[in-house]
Formats: C-alpha cells, sequence, structure tokens
C-alpha cells in the first residue's frame, strides 16, 4: 500500500512540475500574456501541486517556498480580476499591467 502511495505522489509531482514548465515555456514563447488569468491559475495550481507534495515527503524549504510561491499568484490574480472589474466598469485602462501592479503589491508587502 506504501509503495502505491508513493507512485501517486510521484505522479502529483510530475503534474505539478510540467504545469509550472507549460506555463512558464507559453509566456517565454509568446502564446500567453504574463497577466493572463490562464498563466497565473496555472503557475498557483502547479505551485499548490508541487507544495502538496514536498509537504508529504518532507522537503519543508521546497513547501515554503510554493507557499510563496501561491501567495504570489493569487495575488497576481486578484488584481487582475480587480482590473479586469474596473475595465468592464468604464473606469478606464489601469495605469500598469496587472502583473506590475502584482509585482508592487508583493513588494509593498514584503517592506
Amino acid at each position: 500500500m506504501l509503495s502505491l502511495m508513493t507512485a501517486a505522489v510521484t505522479a502529483l509531482g510530475w503534474v505539478g512540475a510540467v504545469a509550472g514548465l507549460v506555463a512558464y515555456a507559453m509566456v517565454s514563447r509568446g502564446k500567453w500574456r504574463p497577466d493572463s488569468v490562464i498563466f497565473q491559475a496555472t503557475n498557483v495550481s502547479a505551485a499548490s501541486i508541487l507544495m502538496t507534495v514536498a509537504a508529504v515527503n518532507g522537503v519543508w524549504p521546497s513547501a515554503a517556498s510554493n507557499i510563496a510561491a501561491i501567495a504570489i499568484g493569487a495575488n497576481a490574480l486578484f488584481v487582475v480580476a480587480r482590473a479586469r472589474g474596473r475595465k468592464a466598469r468604464g473606469s478606464g485602462t489601469p495605469s500598469a499591467t496587472p502583473v506590475v501592479q502584482a509585482e508592487s503589491a508583493v513588494r509593498a508587502t514584503f517592506r
């Protein structure tokens, strides 16, 4: 039974790793925008999976760094949603892209 659990956790880890790499490749090739919901959601999903796998295996530095990635991605998703809401209400376009806004918000959080 333990080997089945190990195999499932390993497979889950590969899913997370591939999802993260796909997101990175899609942005690098210009197929996805860094401020797109699909990119940010894929990153948050990949980090969530990898954090779970790291925690199950007791790899706490990796789990902690993935928690940080989840927080950053969740904040970026919030900023993207807020910017889209503003745009839909007709209050103009934001002065910076949502990712730049998210990065500024994260920097302000850690100051």
